[in-house]
């Protein structure tokens, strides 16, 4: 069994305002954010099946043209090849699982 501590992980800022510590398992790719108020990330998609883990704060996820918010102890999920974005309502944290890996995300 593998053990990834995630405090000992880089720190990279994909977005402004979005500090992640990424990894992959074989078949994951796992990110745990710090996230600002106000910060986004835009539109996009991808083949992979993306789950939001929100732990601490609130995030509008719009998944297909549709706004929904995520607060503290919810998961948004976004099916593959979906359009969607994610602003922060709040300050944060959220775990990000996408499903398969994402090559050369992490």
């Amino acid at each position: 069994m593998s053990i990834v501590n995630t405090s000992q992980l880089n720190v990279t800022e994909r977005r402004p305002g979005w500090r992640g510590r990424s990894f992959n398992s074989p078949n994951m790719t796992f990110v745990h954010y710090e996230f600002d108020a106000g910060s986004s990330i835009h539109e996009h998609h991808h083949e992979q099946e993306e789950v939001w883990n929100v732990i601490e704060g609130e995030l509008q996820v719009t998944i297909d043209g549709v706004p929904g918010v995520a607060r503290a102890g919810m998961v948004a999920i976004v099916r593959p090849n979906t359009r969607h974005s994610v602003r922060a309502l709040t300050n944060g944290r959220a775990i990000v699982v996408d499903t398969p890996l994402r090559p050369g995300f992490s």
